[in-house]
């Protein structure tokens, strides 16, 4: 959705003169001094798209302070999206607040709850990453762990696929993947990656302990390097001509393995 003039203006409690420009969630803002502000305001911003030819320090550093990636993409790519003056910057507001992992971890501890944790890698495509919420949803996961770059907007769509679950359940964005696998393994949760190059079969694992599954993208599959990296590898048994499943159904499949495993 176009930033078309509708979003909050509000007033910040230590400087009543000052409005605060507060887009609505899954709102998109373009221009300099929108994009400015809306990084000022301390919203949650999805995506921010640069035009490669562009620069502006100010926007940058902003970024770079919030933690928010740069992604550079044709001028084209961005009169695409709208046909106002853009001014070489757009970015998305985010339809959800992320939450950091070490709250969750120390939260699942402390109610005594076993943890059950999905990381998503490379995964893309907007309404499989909505049907994969509404499933981890429903088994029982604690968090979805996402890139910070390389993963699909949390917007209307995927609020929409998921029949509101991103509204349940706790997202993480984790701009290190390798670091972030660490830090699960160090908090003696296992790390599993679900890969069809694996020769163990998901019933035959034990998952029933504190874990953190890892899928991939059907196209790319789980990043070489986390691959070296999780505690073992399982793989979805497959007998027809197929080679392959939809992510979110294979996502399902390996959710309830261990739902399954857990209520034995």
């Amino acid at each position: 959705m176009e930033n078309r003039g509708n979003s909050r203006i509000n007033r910040s409690e230590g400087n009543r003169s000052r409005p605060v420009f507060r887009p609505e969630p899954d709102e998109m803002v373009f221009g300099v001094q929108s994009v400015m502000e809306t990084l000022k305001s301390g919203q949650e911003i999805d995506r921010l798209l640069m035009d490669k030819g562009f620069s502006h320090p100010e926007i940058q550093q902003l970024a770079y302070e919030r933690r928010v990636t740069i992604q550079r993409v044709p001028v084209e790519k961005l009169n695409r999206l709208t046909r106002k003056n853009h001014q070489g910057v757009i970015c998305f507001i985010s339809a959800i607040n992320y939450v950091k992992l070490s709250n969750v971890i120390a939260d699942v501890y402390e109610k005594g709850i076993t943890p059950f944790f999905l990381l998503l890698d490379r995964i893309t495509d907007v309404r499989n990453f909505g049907a994969i919420a509404r499933t981890a949803e429903c088994a029982g996961v604690q968090t979805i762990v996402i890139p910070g770059r390389g993963s699909a907007m949390i917007n209307a769509d995927a609020m929409k696929t998921s029949s509101g679950a991103l509204n349940h359940i706790a997202v993480c964005r984790e701009y290190d993947l390798v670091g972030t696998i660490n830090y699960l393994k160090d908090s003696g949760i296992q790390v599993v990656a679900c890969t069809e190059k694996s020769f163990r079969d998901i019933y035959t694992a034990d998952l029933s302990g504190p874990i953190a599954i890892v899928m991939g993208s059907e196209e790319d599959g789980i990043s070489p390097e986390l691959l070296k990296l999780v505690d073992t590898h399982i793989r979805i048994p497959m007998f027809g001509e197929v080679g392959s499943l939809n992510v979110s159904v294979a996502t399902g499949i390996v959710l309830y393995e261990v739902v399954r495993q857990r209520s034995v």
